[in-house]
């Protein structure tokens, strides 16, 4: 009877999990919300309430709730640094579950608690003890596997926009010494790399700005989450260079050629470490093979010659 209350609860909690995986590949919520008003304006026939509630994903309309509710209860035990750093980490990494700190934090429960349940299922006839470790462990491993998802993602994100940020500093130049505005260059940036982390920053500022934050906040703030020591650098330029009257268009001049000289190094350097990477694959994967294909004929003969019988 245990067993079977053990096996339905990890068939639930495979279910929420999988459910969230599929929900966290879809659409963007804004996406989603255009869809959605796009297939409303196409209908000639009104639709009532529920049609509208029934469209909406079975994620985002039962599982996502749920989490949250989850997430309510369990917050009220948990650490607060513990969900302020998992804030900060999914503002790093761009929010790519579309998950509160909280929601998240539960996932991450979630996923260990079913790898813990599942151990215990297949382990079932095993020494209690060796179960029971073998169980932690792999429940520990389920809660870790997130947040090193999460930091890969964090990873992914920061090279996504030191690799575009150079082009977009150049199409910021061109954009001011034409004539626009700052931010109207930063609206040229975000409609040019829209599917990119840097058009989505700048997106994301100038929606600040036009809910009435100033720009110098809500620059510092794209810096903050973005938490590159080059976009630290371009932000400071542009707020400095506003608060003393300096020329934008100079500066962002200068920002653009530091950005692309630091390109050029950050290249120069991968291509000096190649050689020491390539050395373990050559010493343990490579050369024994060619020993193998180059040596292994001249030891057959070797030994066919002097091997005093060993070979036929």
């Amino acid at each position: 009877m245990v067993s079977l209350i053990v096996v339905l609860v990890i068939l639930a909690l495979g279910v929420i999990a999988l459910a969230l995986v599929i929900g966290l590949g879809a659409p963007r919520e804004e996406e989603v919300l255009q869809a959605r008003l796009a297939e409303f304006a196409a209908r000639d026939v009104p639709v009532t309430l529920e049609d509208i509630e029934l469209s909406i994903p079975f994620t985002q309309r039962v599982i996502v709730p749920l989490l949250r509710q989850i997430a309510a209860f369990i917050t009220r035990f948990t650490p607060q640094s513990i969900i302020e750093d998992t804030r900060r980490r999914l503002e790093l990494a761009g929010n790519p579950t579309r998950l509160g700190a909280a929601e998240f934090f539960v996932l991450r429960l979630l996923v260990g608690l079913f790898l813990f349940g599942l151990l215990q299922v297949l382990l079932l006839r095993a020494p209690p003890p060796q179960r029971w470790v073998l169980s932690l462990a792999m429940g520990g491993l389920g809660f870790y596997l997130p947040m090193l998802w999460l930091n890969q993602q964090i990873a992914r994100r920061k090279r996504e926009i030191l690799k575009t940020l150079p082009d977009a500093l150049d199409l910021l130049v061109i954009c001011v010494e034409a004539g626009l505005g700052f931010d109207a260059a930063m609206q040229k940036v975000a409609e040019r790399w829209n599917h990119n982390e840097l058009g989505r920053a700048f997106a994301r500022v100038l929606h600040e700005i036009a809910l009435g934050r100033s720009r110098k906040d809500a620059l510092r703030d794209m810096a903050a989450r973005v938490d590159l020591p080059e976009m630290t650098t371009f932000v400071a330029a542009i707020i400095q260079a506003e608060q003393l009257g300096v020329s934008i268009a100079k500066v962002l001049h200068i920002q653009a050629d530091q950005m692309r000289l630091r390109r050029r190094q950050r290249a120069e350097e991968l291509a000096r470490q190649a050689p020491i990477k390539m050395l373990f694959p050559l010493v343990f994967l490579i050369f024994p093979a060619m020993f193998v294909v180059l040596l292994g004929p001249a030891l057959l003969i070797v030994l066919k010659q002097f091997g005093g019988g060993f070979l036929p």
